[in-house]
């Protein structure tokens, strides 16, 4: 609970992380921006440095750019997010494809590397594309989807994943931070659990790189994938990431084998022989252009460190819910996240009837959340581009829309 009063004057004002709001493009304008866990705003410097690499690089090196610098970016810049973010040491984070893609082949190499077995057990409030894919890999192998039912406001618990992970359990996958509930899961606690049953594990990042501490090498996680666009500020359709641990590298086996995997991508012979590091997991041209704003944004988390901005990150949740039970509260709104911040990841959800009508005139008066069946006001706080006085004439503008009726 926040002992400050509901004034975001002193709360900003005492901010160690306040001054770097001004970093970003558009933090100047009286726009409330809600919907930093689904778009990033952007840096300042992205704009000079995208600028900056069609003059030079792309327009001065053009082919030798890939011999000079920008082969290596995948794991280079994998290597910098897995440090910075994930608690991941070198060699084991690439940067290459879409989430949708490289969850995918994380699960398919999931798969393969525990044949016999049937299983993959998903929860049913997982982020829709997970779900999606999970059920494609299963009917491309044959296997069975194993449903854990969770509640909307909340997450997967232990017992429930122990009620259902066992010998026929290929793969387990599971959010970190849960998309709509914003349910921070224990995540060594569940991977231990579906490693007793000798299965693997997948986590997505999407919705906690960049907003939560993560410990992935030293929690034994088997596979991780997660997009750039969201705490991670890479912009619009940038590319994702994947995690694998040192002890599973050698056993991946993907199944969209391109040239770029390849051990020796410019052999073009006639058979695919993966090569021995993370990179097999990649396929096509690496996406040079769509690291840009990553890098910029990585250097700022370097800089202010993943402890400073998890604080922020409960801060600014923590005082939106406390606004919300002082102005939403009596005009029937409910809190629809976990009240516990440490069972809570950077965003906070609010039910009512109405909210998809809130949403949209909101929206026309540029506060800016997101809506979430069933009856969810979502609020995305970016804890290094969100101030308290943001998020205080966010919460004001909700409570007039509902009480316009």
């Amino acid at each position: 609970m926040i002992a400050a009063p509901l004034d975001p004057v002193p709360l900003d004002a005492a901010d160690p992380l306040g001054a770097h709001r001004d970093r970003f493009v558009g933090a100047e304008t009286p726009l409330v921006y809600f919907d930093g866990n689904s778009l990033g705003r952007p840096l300042r410097v992205t704009g000079p440095r995208l600028a900056a690499f069609v003059e030079q690089e792309w327009g001065g090196l053009l082919i030798r750019g890939w011999d000079e610098a920008w082969m290596a970016l995948p794991q280079q810049v994998g290597d910098d997010l897995g440090r910075i973010c994930l608690g991941a040491g070198p060699g084991r984070t690439i940067i290459g494809d879409s989430t949708t893609v490289l969850l995918y082949k994380a699960l398919r190499a999931a798969v393969a590397a525990r044949p016999g077995r049937t299983e993959i057990v998903v929860d049913s409030d997982n982020f829709p594309t997970d779900r999606y894919v999970a059920r494609a890999v299963a009917q491309e192998c044959g296997l069975t989807l194993r449903w854990i039912e969770v509640d909307t406001a909340a997450g997967v618990t232990e017992q429930q994943l122990a009620d259902v992970v066992g010998p026929r359990t290929a793969v387990v996958l599971l959010s970190h931070v849960a998309y709509r509930s914003a349910w921070l899961a224990d995540a060594a606690a569940l991977t231990a659990l579906t490693h007793e049953a000798g299965a693997l594990v997948v986590w997505d990042l999407s919705h906690a790189a960049g907003a939560v501490e993560l410990a992935l090498d030293a929690t034994g996680v088997d596979l991780a994938v997660g997009c750039t666009y969201k705490y991670l500020n890479g912009g619009p359709g940038a590319p994702a990431y994947l995690y694998a641990g040192a002890h599973l590298i050698e056993q991946l086996d993907q199944p969209i084998q391109g040239w770029i995997g390849h051990a020796e991508p410019f052999l073009m012979g006639p058979d695919w022989t993966p090569a021995p590091d993370l990179r097999r997991m990649l396929s096509g041209t690496p996406p040079i252009l769509g690291m840009l704003a990553m890098q910029d944004m990585l250097a700022l988390l370097d800089e202010v460190g993943l402890p400073a901005v998890r604080a922020k990150s409960i801060a600014l949740t923590e005082y939106a819910i406390a606004l919300a039970e002082d102005l939403l509260a009596p005009l029937g709104v409910a809190l629809a996240s976990p009240r516990d911040p440490a069972r809570r990841g950077g965003h906070v959800t609010f039910t009512h009837p109405a909210m998809r009508e809130v949403v949209a005139a909101l929206w026309r008066r540029d506060v800016l959340p997101d809506y979430r069946d069933p009856h969810g006001l979502r609020l995305g706080l970016s804890p290094l581009s969100t101030s308290f006085a943001e998020v205080a004439a966010g919460v004001a503008a909700v409570a007039e829309e509902l009480q316009r009726g």
